[in-house]
């Protein structure tokens, strides 16, 4: 099976609920989240981790998983701002399908504190 390697910005909560999934699955989008949106690079996931989700006193984590390609390809990728601003749209609906085309595991590969590294 091709797959493709994809990166999500998250903050602790959504971790959380990551986390109580085996690191198999992405939770439920609330009400006032219609899209879920998986980010296709690791500098543009990292710009979102540092700036948004790591102010506040909050933390910011970078996650990376492989997605079956071939589910994939249904979606186009959606270029958001900078050449490197490029995300796909996943509608809240097809959260699940989606979360059963993950291969392996979401790994955190880093964490980020009031926009520095830890």
């Amino acid at each position: 099976m091709k797959t493709q390697t994809l990166y999500r910005p998250t903050g602790e909560n959504e971790l959380a609920l990551v986390e109580s999934s085996g690191f198999k699955r992405w939770p439920p989008r609330l009400p006032e989240q219609p899209i879920f949106y998986p980010v296709t690079n690791e500098a543009y996931a990292t710009e979102i981790a540092r700036q948004w989700n790591a102010r506040d006193g909050d933390t910011g984590f970078v996650t990376r998983f492989e997605m079956d390609a071939d589910y994939l390809s249904q979606f186009e990728i959606q270029c958001v701002g900078a050449a490197h601003h490029t995300e796909y749209w996943i509608p809240a609906e097809d959260l699940e399908t989606f979360n059963d085309h993950i291969v392996g595991e979401i790994q955190v590969v880093a964490k980020f504190r009031e926009g520095k590294k830890v």
